[in-house]
């Protein structure tokens, strides 16, 4: 392998390195989710007790990605990257104690350094790429940048499904504590390779930002984080837990073939988001979130009446998510294009972690009603939830037309 980077650009070698990176991370974040999912059932954990080991794991996600932006411009994106991945291998060395010592609080713990090294790694390999991308003004730099941070976005979302199918195989071939020593010594390798690869300067800002500082001062950003917020809390209210109880009740589908059915729907997602500006078009405008936001609050509703009037319900839940989730990819990835677009190139990690932060808000949001509001109200109200999230979504990216990009 590293014969075969010498002969590239400095750039090119420094995106793949950091691309092997974050596919790395994402295979161990994804098996990790499904490993204790799995595990904890089959240790009599209440599905409220398993909901609330991910708790911490989103609320820090939101804090990391409003902080690390701004550690990341003033350590360099290398060294926040490399923080991420250590933290990664303590979580995971932690979950190897024996079962009676993994009570919900430790778990909880370790699921939070895991939450804040995932968004570490996520936000310094997001922002990386605008200082890798050329820096022309033209349109052929914009295409570029908006391919590889669709390769980037599309290719981790499709690990990350391939994650759940391996922490399935894992539990099942070596159990709990040898599938963790596995992708922790896995992580070690990238994390060894990481130290000595990646360059040492890279996304530190000129000048040192201030703490004060990490909240952004950019209208664009501002709104583009908005916009974002509603738009994964959209996904989340209905899919994170409302979607995965509903075919298991209702359609009597066991975990094994819910699982499946959403490591499947989340690598076909993935796959859809790296060929995103086939569908928007390579040089989109900001403007253009308003537009697939807009056809992609039409889809809940229509499941949402489905149910409504209990027509071929099973058909027209399948159907629906596989084409919510073609249309959420390309709302995703159109969105992370902007935002690094649209980053100041001096400290880019001060606006992706700010704007990564509204996407964690929007996540854990989502989380929180998803299990509520199923609970009192059923599967067909989280879905009108969505489409009225989308639907703000839409209109707040409506503003960004007229929002200078500074």
């Amino acid at each position: 392998m590293i014969k075969a980077l010498a002969g590239i650009s400095p750039q090119i070698k420094q995106y793949l390195i950091i691309t092997g990176n974050y596919w790395a991370f994402t295979l161990t974040d994804g098996a990790l989710r499904m490993l204790v999912v799995l595990y904890f059932h089959q240790l009599g954990y209440s599905p409220f007790n398993i909901a609330m080991l991910f708790l911490f794991y989103e609320v820090f996600g939101v804090i990391t990605n409003l902080i690390g932006g701004w550690l990341g411009a003033r350590l360099g994106l290398n060294k926040t990257m490399n923080i991420g991945l250590g933290m990664q291998i303590v979580a995971l060395m932690m979950l190897t104690v024996p079962a009676d010592m993994l009570t919900v609080v430790y778990v909880m713990i370790a699921q939070a350094l895991s939450g804040i090294a995932k968004d570490l790694n996520k936000m310094s390999a997001k922002s990386a790429i605008k200082l890798l991308v050329p820096k022309d003004n033209d349109s052929g730099s914009n295409n570029k940048l908006y391919q590889w941070v669709a390769v980037l976005t599309g290719s981790k979302n499709a690990l990350k499904g391939v994650g759940f199918f391996l922490g399935g195989v894992l539990l099942t071939t070596l159990g709990f504590q040898g599938a963790i020593q596995i992708m922790a010594a896995m992580l070690f390798v990238v994390w060894m390779w990481s130290l000595i690869s990646l360059k040492a300067e890279l996304g530190k800002a000129k000048n040192k930002p201030k703490f004060t500082e990490i909240f952004s001062k950019s209208r664009s950003i501002n709104l583009l984080s908005a916009a974002r917020l509603f738009l994964f809390g959209a996904r989340d209210v209905w899919f994170v837990v409302a979607l995965p109880v509903f075919l298991a009740t209702s359609f009597n589908w066991d975990h094994w073939w819910v699982g499946g059915f959403m490591a499947s729907w989340v690598i076909g997602y993935g796959i859809v988001q790296s060929i995103a500006p086939r569908f928007t078009g390579k040089s989109p405008s900001p403007s253009s979130a308003a537009l697939w936001a807009g056809y992609l609050a039409i889809i809940p509703v229509l499941i949402a009446i489905a149910l409504h009037y209990q027509f071929y319900v099973q058909f027209s839940i399948i159907v629906g998510l596989l084409i919510f989730g073609g249309l959420f990819a390309i709302n995703s990835s159109l969105h992370s294009y902007l935002i690094v677009s649209l980053a100041s190139s001096d400290g880019v990690s001060m606006d992706v972690g700010f704007y990564y932060m509204a996407n964690a808000m929007g996540r854990l949001i989502g989380t929180v009603l998803s299990g509520w509001v199923f609970q009192l109200y059923g599967l067909e109200m989280c879905l009108w939830i969505s489409a009225l999230f989308i639907s703000l979504s839409a209109i707040i990216a409506l503003k960004l037309k007229d929002s200078p990009t500074s």
